[in-house]
């Protein structure tokens, strides 16, 4: 996991955030996207996938990365958009090099330009945040693999049908499959203390917040650092101290506010 950073839709535009206790793991990405290999990377939400992937595909030319694929007419445009930025000669020969002429394309001359440009190049694409994918969508995902022969990698929660749905099928094996867990306690300790240092957070019970924080969090570095940053919050702060109880029961509420909305 990193630490502390904000994250965009366009990976290459950010500075590389700094990782923290995933070096083995960021090598392993490393080495799964410099051989090609089509693969499903998993792993609960808040774990930092999206950010390991960011520090693995850096500024490279020859990954294609979409942040949100809830249906094959977005992935494509997505794909398109990706390609247009990368100054791809055939999606600046169609649209003059302005994103916005993408708008007035219909999705099958979208599609067409998208695959006459996969299928000879030496792309990876990256489809970040699936969740539940549709048959549509999987199918299309399909396409792209076995069709077109692309590298691509798919990124979801959990290797669970209400996650990863239709497109599990293409993984069948193992090895295609890359985990990220949440931090062991002892990491997690680690990192609760750092992120509290680079956020300033103080307090004369701070040893007992990032406590219940790592046991709370379950070693889940997005839970870890949101409720640090709640911990900065009057509204949980008294007589210099961190009101943990207060703070954990909204956090719980936005939590399941959010994955309600998700999904």
């Amino acid at each position: 996991m990193s630490r502390p950073a904000k994250s965009g839709e366009n990976m290459r535009e950010q500075r590389l955030p700094i990782i923290f206790a995933r070096e083995e793991e960021l090598e392993e990405l490393k080495k799964r996207l410099q051989a090609r290999q089509s693969f499903l990377f998993h792993g609960p939400a808040g774990v930092g996938k999206t950010l390991l992937l960011q520090c693995a595909i850096g500024d490279g030319k020859d990954i294609l990365y979409s942040s949100q694929n809830h249906s094959p007419q977005i992935l494509y445009r997505n794909l398109a958009r990706a390609l247009l930025s990368l100054r791809n000669p055939v999606l600046v020969g169609a649209c003059g090099n302005k994103p916005a002429a993408l708008q007035d394309k219909t999705f099958v001359a979208i599609k067409g330009l998208v695959q006459d440009t996969l299928r000879s190049s030496r792309f990876v694409v990256v489809l970040d945040h699936l969740a539940c994918p549709s048959q549509g969508l999987a199918s299309s995902i399909r396409d792209l693999m076995v069709g077109l022969g692309v590298p691509v990698v798919t990124v979801a929660r959990s290797v669970h049908m209400e996650d990863v749905g239709f497109v599990l099928p293409l993984f069948p094996d193992r090895s295609e499959r890359l985990a990220l867990c949440n931090f062991v306690p002892e990491t997690a300790r680690r990192f609760a203390t750092t992120v509290a240092q680079d956020e300033g957070v103080t307090a004369e019970n701070l040893g007992q917040f990032l406590d219940r924080v790592v046991e709370y969090s379950d070693g889940n570095a997005g839970a870890i650092v949101q409720m640090i940053r709640m911990g900065k919050a009057p509204k949980y702060i008294h007589d210099n101290h961190i009101k943990i109880t207060p703070l954990y029961l909204d956090y719980r509420i936005a939590t399941v506010a959010q994955e309600t909305w998700t999904h």
